[in-house]
């Protein structure tokens, strides 16, 4: 019988190479922001995951920073939704940043429904992104969100107010934007977040 030699010993001994794990194939959608992506363990926005953008107001360049998303996959013939947005969106805007408006849809709702539609437009399967506004989701609903997310394997994306960032979250991706436009990654599936932020927005 031969001996039996233990994987630590493999180790210690340089037979094994070890290093770090490969990124998984197909699970990031690129963000558009190479430094972004480049920080992001699955190279981009998770797929099947729900996102948060925390914002300490609205405006800051929220939108911008998923409109290069949202460009491609609506060139592509992929459907975005928005739920219940507390604006109403400029179509000049969106078309002048390459969106397909025709693959654009808007969902008006009362707040209660819409954390409902949202919901359903993540688990439909039909919706390749879809934003919300939750803006009294708990984490319960949080976690419905990501589970529709995942069912759907649809990009979600949730714009919530910066003052829920210290609290646990179900979302895959957690992303803080400042008054000075930069970006912090507070929590990202697959990996540790970096410590620096991002000056992404001009």
């Amino acid at each position: 019988m031969g001996q039996v030699v233990t994987l630590h010993e493999l180790v210690a001994a340089q037979r094994v190479w070890h290093g770090r794990s490969a990124r998984p194939l197909d699970q990031g959608v690129a963000t558009g922001f190479t430094a972004l992506d480049e920080a992001l363990p699955l190279g981009g926005w998770p797929k099947g995951a729900l996102t948060e953008l925390l914002l300490p107001a609205d405006g800051l360049g929220e939108l911008a920073l998923l409109l290069p998303t949202f460009a491609r996959l609506t060139q592509a013939g992929q459907r975005v939704v928005l739920v219940a947005p507390p604006y109403i969106p400029y179509a000049p805007a969106w078309r002048a940043g390459g969106v397909r408006l025709p693959y654009l849809d808007i969902i008006e709702a009362e707040p209660k429904q819409a954390l409902w539609a949202y919901e359903q437009c993540l688990r439909s399967g039909s919706c390749t992104a879809v934003v919300g506004w939750p803006r009294k989701a708990d984490h319960h609903a949080l976690r419905r969100l990501q589970v529709a997310a995942d069912t759907g394997q649809a990009l979600g994306f949730a714009l919530r107010d910066r003052r829920h960032a210290e609290q646990a979250s179900p979302a895959a991706l957690r992303l803080e934007l400042g008054h000075d436009r930069q970006v912090r990654i507070r929590k990202c599936r697959g990996g540790n977040p970096p410590a620096r932020s991002f000056a992404l927005l001009q």
